[in-house]
């Protein structure tokens, strides 16, 4: 996979990719990540990339003859690879996105700063648009950083284990199981007897079970779109009526 990034702080990106999975995929040729500085496209002599907006307002907005040029000037002037805009008006990202996202054999990233861009880059350039949440950053950096790792992760080989992301939050519509590790106890908290058990298939129902009970307490709002058994479901309904019931999966202060 190619994803090649256009952005005014390339340095921003680089400690990161050099970092953990993302680097090992890269050293793997698993992923070609390639970094572009909007301002090398600039024909003045200050390189300036941003002007006032028409109409007035506060804030600049990046010009889009720079980002024309620089995409442009990489991709060729008609992309045959999703141009994605990342901006707080994009569809908000999730896994399913970043799965379609890593089905893509290329992908380009804009990361936009100040108040924007120009809105003939959105309408005549971008194809796609993602926010990371509905919040506001100074700009599509981190949340550029965040795309790339959502989606390098996915790509066959960059985990260790093969179907590692399989069970990650939200992969299956759920939020995760819990998970221990040594030692078995620690200050009175013990980790729970069935996970040492050797029985693979209780250890597989339990993990189930917790990851249904976590997404029901915590984001009950997934568990529309989950696929679930009939034996998800009769659990659910068990915990419906308990009205009683209390998140057991929630961290403890005590």
């Amino acid at each position: 996979m190619r994803i090649d990034v256009f952005t005014l702080f390339p340095q921003v990106f680089q400690p990161y990719l050099e970092t953990s999975i993302l680097h090992r995929a890269i050293k793997r040729q698993l992923v070609e990540i390639n970094l572009h500085n909007i301002r090398d496209w600039t024909t003045d002599r200050h390189h300036v990339t941003d002007d006032v907006p028409y109409g007035g307002g506060g804030g600049m907005i990046m010009k889009p003859e720079p980002i024309f040029a620089a995409i442009e000037g990489v991709l060729g002037p008609k992309p045959n690879c999703p141009v994605v805009l990342l901006t707080p008006q994009g569809r908000l990202l999730d896994q399913s996105t970043a799965y379609e996202l890593s089905a893509q054999p290329q992908l380009a990233l804009l990361s936009g700063r100040y108040e924007g861009v120009d809105e003939r880059v959105r309408q005549h350039l971008v194809s796609d648009e993602i926010s990371i949440g509905d919040y506001v950053l100074s700009g599509g950096e981190l949340p550029s950083l965040v795309l790339i790792d959502a989606i390098v992760r996915l790509l066959p080989g960059a985990l260790g284990d093969p179907k590692g992301a399989l069970d990650d939050s939200h992969a299956s519509g759920l939020l995760e199981y819990p998970h221990y590790t040594r030692p078995a106890e620690f200050r009175g908290w013990e980790v729970p007897e069935i996970l040492s058990s050797g029985d693979h298939a209780r250890v597989a129902r339990w993990r189930r079970e917790q990851a249904l009970l976590r997404t029901y307490f915590r984001r009950p709002d997934l568990l529309d779109m989950a696929e679930l058994s009939e034996e998800d479901r009769k659990f659910l309904e068990k915990i419906t009526q308990d009205e009683a019931a209390q998140d057991p999966t929630a961290d403890r202060g005590d």
